[in-house]
């Protein structure tokens, strides 16, 4: 199954978030900054980024651009989590790299059809 990076730094969202991805199957490798994210895209290749953008040490909107910026990591498929709706915000953060947007707290059912169409998998 694929590997997805979860960046976040608040550990309920970040519990509740990867223990859900878990049970479906995927392997979680979890950041809880934006240069630690910067850090395991280049080690790990996840297969999937999801974003939280409000980040201590190196925002989330900072970090997407440098993996989008380095040639290892660049094509790696990043899913902004951020707690504003504005169509601002969802501006922002696809300028930023992101190639998705989803607003917290996360509908499970919106964001995992998002991480199957980015990645491709079918459901029968």
């Amino acid at each position: 199954m694929a590997t997805i990076l979860l960046v976040e730094d608040d550990s309920t969202n970040r519990d509740i978030i990867s223990r859900y991805l878990m049970l479906l199957g995927y392997r979680i490798v979890i950041a809880l900054d934006g240069m630690q994210a910067v850090t395991l895209a280049q080690t790990e290749r996840p297969n999937l980024i999801l974003m939280d953008m409000r980040l201590p040490v190196l925002d989330g909107w900072e970090a997407t651009r440098r993996i989008k910026a380095a040639p290892a990591t660049c094509t790696i498929p990043i899913v902004a989590l951020t707690a504003y709706a504005m169509e601002d915000e969802r501006r922002r953060c696809l300028a930023a790299g992101c190639d998705d947007y989803e607003t917290k707290p996360v509908e499970f059912p919106r964001l995992l059809a998002k991480i199957r169409a980015i990645l491709g998998v079918t459901t029968a």
